[in-house]
């Protein structure tokens, strides 16, 4: 994350406190599994490994949301909004578990994913039966952990607020969780389906993925999480929905084209890692939409094939890139930016706190990791 989005965060140690939350969490569920076996050890190793490094843009989101909406800092309610972060930053690390099995992802930040890891570890040990799948299974099972944890932190953390706050927070925290679990549903349905000339309806589904998969729990549902529990008016969560659909599908948008083009060295993920996996994303949609026939069906059989080369990897590369898809992303990611941020000017909202939610609006969608 660019130092500027750092610094965001760290405004009223907010980060620190997040992170010093996440390592209560994680040193609770220690104990708790360590009372049922000292075989489960591994599991918190993981676990801490994927709640390492996390950019905390979301529990950014959701706190200047509640601080731009009359939060007030060192108070109760301001305890209770860490908590929520570190509710928000628990759920990510499920739903990275996950998604980390589904597309059969090798690397996260630079190191292997858990199910690599624990696959590693049957491997080593010699044990019997089939690694891989212990690998899948394990981190499958971390991925339930992490989402039991996440539901426990946002209760406890928002149990003494009123309940005029809490109910429409709780409300929007089991949305959030539902359409993150369907949208992962529909990227993988979009995957299985055969290439055909019907475009309009794969950039409908690319951009049904961008925004029930991430644009909402990245952006959307932080936003409106603080605005809620600060008391939000109906008027006031409409607007935050303005503010953060858009932003939060041009954030995922920028995703896609570092997923295609991001230096490893930075996504600490393999070159062009979401070709490899096969994702139908907006940008592929375009870029398929603009080839020949035949410049289309090598495309198509390229991208998610198995044993991938690195020339085969720089060929999608630069079949994507002649086609000028990435230039339309990076117009739409400018588009929706600009709608997002034209409702945040139109908001009524002012003072520092607003000025921070804006300059983590812009962080979001310029970062390049």
């Amino acid at each position: 994350m660019p130092s500027h989005a750092s610094a965001l965060v760290d405004r009223e140690d907010l980060r620190q406190q997040v992170d010093g939350r996440l390592r209560s969490v994680l040193s609770e569920q220690a104990d708790v599994l360590a009372r049922i076996s000292t075989d489960a050890e591994p599991l918190v190793d993981a676990w801490t490994q994927m709640l390492v490094g996390g950019k905390r843009l979301r529990a950014a989101f959701a706190y200047w949301s509640w601080r731009a909406h009359g939060g007030r800092p060192g108070t109760a309610e301001a305890t209770a909004l860490v908590g929520v972060g570190a509710a928000l930053e628990l759920f990510q690390a499920a739903a990275l578990f996950h998604d980390d099995v589904m597309d059969r992802s090798d690397t996260r930040r630079g190191i292997p994913t858990a199910h690599r890891t624990f696959a590693a570890r049957h491997r080593d040990s010699e044990w019997s039966g089939d690694a891989d799948q212990f690998g899948l299974s394990s981190a499958i099972l971390l991925g339930d952990l992490s989402l039991v944890a996440s539901e426990d932190e946002f209760l406890r953390a928002v149990h003494e607020m009123p309940s005029a706050q809490t109910d429409p927070a709780r409300r929007l925290f089991t949305q959030m969780r539902t359409e993150v679990t369907v949208g992962q549903y529909l990227d993988m349905h979009a995957q299985m389906l055969p290439w055909t000339d019907d475009f309009d309806a794969d950039e409908r589904r690319a951009r049904e993925v961008v925004r029930s998969k991430s644009a909402r729990y990245s952006v959307e549902s932080p936003i409106l999480l603080g605005a809620a529990l600060a008391g939000a008016t109906a008027h006031q969560m409409e607007v935050c929905s303005a503010v953060g659909l858009p932003l939060g599908e041009a954030f995922q948008l920028r995703d896609d084209l570092l997923g295609a083009f991001g230096d490893p060295a930075t996504t600490g993920k393999p070159a062009g890692d979401d070709l490899r996996e096969g994702k139908r994303t907006l940008l592929v949609v375009r870029a398929m939409r603009a080839l020949d026939p035949g410049a289309r069906t090598r495309l198509a059989s390229l991208l998610g094939a198995p044993d991938l080369t690195a020339a085969d990897v720089d060929e999608m590369q630069q079949t994507i890139l002649a086609t000028g898809a990435p230039e339309e992303v990076e117009s739409l990611i400018e588009t929706l930016s600009d709608s997002a941020l034209s409702a945040l000017d139109a908001s009524g909202l002012d003072g520092p706190a607003t000025e921070t939610l804006t300059a983590l609006a812009l962080a979001a969608v310029q970062r390049a990791a």
